[in-house]
């Protein structure tokens, strides 16, 4: 591998790659955080599509880490959960390429395994998300975008391709990407594949992190035809496999106590998505149609010595709508689908009577219509709802039908020429959610019903913009009323109330060549009343308390280099709560983590790019906010690598 890695660099150096003089051009605006697409609902948080390139992320927590309301738990990317205004995304409608996403295959595994070297863009609508976002936006929607021909082609040219080589010091990780790509009379293709490899990294205190071995490998397919008359197809295919040790628990490092396990196992983790698209791109009048239809799966095998477990999620999904333009904006209306499954096969091979398998199943179809109108040259307005009709199947051919209404309503009112108010509220009906496969028991009794769940989302806020600087604030609420919680034991029908609540500022600072940015966030939780913990709050929610985020970005044009920093300030958290005693649990505590990097493009090479990071710059021994079990005794959660040296060359021609 190592030799492998050596002669991808010699063959970047020998291309031309892309020019790093990344700008971050935008700022921050609050209750939608955009990265690369530019939307245009009220009350957006923008950062533009130099932000992927500039943080070069290897996980979700790269990902999003100049976002202090979004937080990542767990330092393993294959069990790695989001968490949005301290509410996790199976409470929010997740999509790649449109495709929806049914991932909650096993709460000690990542929700969305994703990575980020195949995104284009990423978007969320915290709390209040609009009825085109789809169904089950509880607490908002995040839609992941991949990467395209149109992206990547060097202007003037039809075809092209790029080699990337990455070294990271802390676990001698090699990483090698390669691509290919093209169009011609109106045909495009697309082709990435992706390969990292690596041992245990270290801590901050230098000790081994169990099970922290990276093996992934990643791959992306395009094909498109646009007709002379806009008619556009497009096909896509994406792949994403971890396959490695982990853990016994892959998002805990050890746990004292309990039933005798061994302290690691092998995750085969794969997720893959398939999704073809139809739209008109040259629209006339009010015929702007979107057609698309999705598959979406998640597989997860974990082989052991006397037994083995499968897990499968999956989702069929699809949509139908049009966007009518109007004088003063657009209206868009449609009806889609979803065929959900969960299953589990687990096996024991001392007794092969002793097995078991189990599925859940879930169909929605929704009928809905989002209007976005600027009503006047100072205020904007985005309103819809959405009815859902949704036929659940428990394991034990138990059926349950359900109808629900969800609305939604935000906009903003500049109040002077350079303050801007917004406000948004939303209530919303998801059905009966799917349980994760690896707690389905088939002597499960659904006979008392699972109610429905519902959630009301609220914000508000205020943005002031003065020749380059800003400043803003809002405060948001969300309640989820009948979430889903059940438990092999304890059967199919328990649920909790949950509500996160808080408030987010932030302020900047934006010149030709770059720009500093603070960002603040204190997030409260709760579960049926009490402080949140993450045994409770299991696929709902986690303490977060108070983050703070800097970022700072210069390019120095007239050199070809770009140096750049970002940090994140977690605030000690003594609000919490342990379920087994009923009292206070252990407080969380503080920590600060900074990254740096210098990126460097040669004047006779402009399109190579070679790039030097260092992560974690102070050692600093500590676990993130968002990962599982740090208020409990018996629990030693997995902690986040310590000082790494990454670097990379990149070639694009």
């Amino acid at each position: 591998m190592h030799r492998n890695f050596v002669v991808l660099l010699a063959a970047s150096a020998s291309l031309f790659s892309l020019s790093a003089n990344a700008q971050d051009d935008d700022t921050t605006q609050l209750n939608r955080i955009v990265i690369h697409t530019t939307e245009d609902s009220s009350n957006t948080v923008d950062v533009t599509d130099a932000d992927i390139e500039r943080l070069n992320p290897a996980d979700l927590q790269d990902l999003f880490a100049s976002e202090p309301s979004i937080s990542v738990g767990s330092s393993l990317p294959v069990s790695q959960k989001l968490y949005v205004q301290g509410v996790e995304e199976t409470n929010l409608s997740v999509s790649i390429d449109g495709s929806r996403q049914n991932n909650k295959i096993f709460h000690h595994n990542a929700t969305t395994l994703i990575d980020p070297a195949l995104l284009k863009a990423v978007s969320i609508d915290p709390g209040v998300a609009p009825a085109d976002a789809g169904p089950g936006a509880l607490a908002g929607a995040v839609s992941y975008e991949t990467m395209d021909v149109q992206d990547l082609l060097l202007p003037g040219r039809q075809f092209g391709g790029f080699l990337k080589g990455e070294y990271d010091s802390n676990g001698d990780i090699f990483t090698g990407s390669a691509a290919a790509y093209g169009q011609s009379q109106g045909f495009e293709a697309l082709g990435f594949l992706k390969y990292a490899d690596g041992g245990l990294r270290t801590d901050g205190d230098g000790n081994l992190i169990l099970g922290s071995e990276t093996g992934l490998l990643s791959g992306l397919g395009k094909l498109a035809y646009e007709a002379p008359t806009g008619h556009r197809f497009e096909l896509s295919y994406e792949h994403v496999k971890d396959d490695n040790v982990r853990p016994y628990r892959a998002n805990i490092g050890l746990i004292t106590g309990g039933r005798p396990v061994p302290p690691t196992r092998v995750y085969d983790l794969t997720r893959q998505n398939i999704v073809f698209t139809y739209t008109n791109e040259m629209p006339e009048g009010w015929w702007d149609p979107k057609i698309q239809l999705a598959y979406s799966v998640t597989d997860l095998d974990i082989p052991e010595t006397d037994t083995r477990s499968r897990g499968t999620t999956d989702s069929f999904n699809g949509k139908i709508e049009n966007r009518f333009a109007l004088d003063k904006g657009s209206v868009v209306a449609g009806i889609d689908f979803y065929n959900d499954s969960a299953s589990l096969d687990y096996e024991t091979f001392s007794d092969p009577s002793g097995g078991l398998q189990g599925e859940e199943k879930a169909a929605n179809i929704g009928v809905y219509s989002q209007a976005r109108l600027d009503l006047t040259e100072r205020m904007r307005l985005s309103f819809g709802g959405r009815a859902d009709f949704q036929r659940f199947e428990g394991v034990n051919g138990y059926k349950d039908n359900n109808a629900g209404l969800s609305g939604n309503i935000s906009g903003e009112f500049d109040v002077t020429s350079f303050l801007t108010a917004s406000a948004g509220v939303s209530h919303v009906w998801a059905g009966i959610p799917l349980a994760e496969n690896f707690i389905l028991n088939p002597a499960w009794d659904y006979s008392q019903g699972i109610d429905p769940v519902t959630a009301n989302n609220v914000f508000a806020g205020l943005r002031a913009e003065h020749e380059g600087f800003w400043v803003e604030g809002k405060i948001f609420r969300t309640d989820i009323d009948n979430a889903r919680a059940p438990s092999y034991r304890g059967g199919p029908h328990l649920q909790h109330d949950l509500r996160s609540q808080g408030y987010e500022l932030g302020a900047g600072y934006r010149w030709d060549d770059g720009f500093l940015r603070i960002g603040y966030a204190d997030i409260d939780t709760e579960i049926d009343g009490n402080p949140a913990d993450t045994y409770t709050g299991n696929y709902l929610t986690t303490p977060i308390g108070q983050n703070i985020t800097l970022e700072a970005a210069h390019t120095f044009a007239d050199w070809g280099l770009t140096v750049g920093a970002n940090a994140r300030f977690v605030l000690e958290e003594t609000d919490t709560y342990n379920p087994d005693t009923g009292g206070r649990g252990a407080p969380f505590p503080s920590y600060e983590v900074v990254n740096a990097f210098v990126e460097y493009v040669p004047d006779a090479m402009p399109h190579l790019t070679l790039r030097g990071e260092v992560n974690n710059l102070f050692d600093a021994a500590y676990v993130s906010r968002a990962t599982y079990g740090q208020e409990f005794a018996n629990v030693a959660p997995l902690q986040e690598p310590g000082r790494s040296f990454k670097l990379s060359l990149t070639g694009r021609f």
